[in-house]
């Protein structure tokens, strides 16, 4: 009979985090969600909150918000690995990011932490178009993007999920390093171009540059730390060829293909969240498209 673990999900709530959480949950095994709301609560924020969150896990899941790259990251990772070894926590798998040089130094702390580990290595995320910043330009029609020519094989979060999970629970995958990609790599204007045939909409991608996007972030009241971010996130990681590299990881962990970003884009239109706001009461009814009074 398998030995059942209690997992601390930090980030439960969030775009991986919580697809951990329910696969975890339905495999019998005893989870507490690391999120500012939950109880125990978990907050980067505050330090002092982490080791009741720790107290009694065996393992722990860990996504750093808001990304491993930015300034104070690292610190809080040290600290937080200092913390789960005195709790007696015995592995960790860390959701990285494919290409990122200042989250490799997040993966360190972790792998000389003489615990068990795997570390998980994202490319870009499908779910970016849907749950995330590009979501509002996509409902209003119009977007406007930097890096229009650079091809991103998008990954999926039901796959970054079934990897942390398999890495959670099965110790073949310690002190590995997965990297994680879709099967396809697509331009910005590719993928608008996916979503917007798939949705029956109109939307229009223009090319702009990165100065002008983070300049009009800035006058929208962008938090200076998220300009900062997206600056990072375009140029660092874009802007690096490697990340346009297909692995196979996926493959090699679970067995199966992963998720292609047409596939991803069917199951999205049919939950109706692209569909602007005068269409969202839109609902089917034997095929139809009928519109709720």
């Amino acid at each position: 009979m398998e030995n059942k673990n209690n997992i601390l999900v930090i980030g439960g709530t969030g775009k991986t985090g919580r697809k951990v959480v329910d696969r975890l949950i339905k495999a019998g095994h005893k989870v507490r969600i690391g999120s500012r709301s939950a109880s125990p609560a978990f907050d980067w924020e505050q330090p002092e909150t982490w080791s009741e969150s720790l107290l009694g896990m065996d393992k722990v899941y860990i996504t750093f918000q808001p990304d491993l790259a930015v300034p104070g990251a690292l610190e809080a990772i040290e600290e937080l690995i200092r913390k789960a070894k005195q709790s007696g926590v015995k592995k960790i798998v860390l959701l990285s990011g494919k290409g990122e040089r200042e989250a490799e130094l997040c993966e360190q702390v972790v792998i000389h932490s003489g615990l068990d580990y795997t570390i998980v290595r994202a490319s870009w995320f499908n779910q970016n178009f849907s749950e995330s910043f590009f979501l509002e330009p996509i409902l209003e029609g119009f977007v406007a993007l930097p890096q229009a020519d650079v091809k991103v094989p998008y990954v999926d979060t039901d796959d970054i999920a079934d990897v942390a999970v398999a890495a959670l629970l099965n110790e073949k995958h310690n002190g590995q390093i997965y990297q994680l990609t879709g099967p396809r790599q697509l331009t910005f204007k590719e993928v608008i171009r996916e979503i917007a045939e798939a949705t029956g909409r109109e939307i229009a991608f223009t090319p702009i540059a990165l100065s002008a996007y983070t300049q009009v972030m800035k006058q929208q009241g962008v938090p200076a730390d998220f300009v900062w971010l997206i600056e990072y996130l375009f140029t660092e990681v874009l802007g690096n060829p490697d990340n346009a590299e297909i692995t196979h990881d996926i493959e090699k962990v679970l067995g199966r293909k992963p998720k292609d970003f047409s596939e991803y884009v069917k199951e999205t239109t049919d939950t109706g969240i692209w569909n602007p706001p005068s269409l969202q009461n839109t609902v089917s009814d034997n095929g139809k498209e009928l519109l709720k009074p």
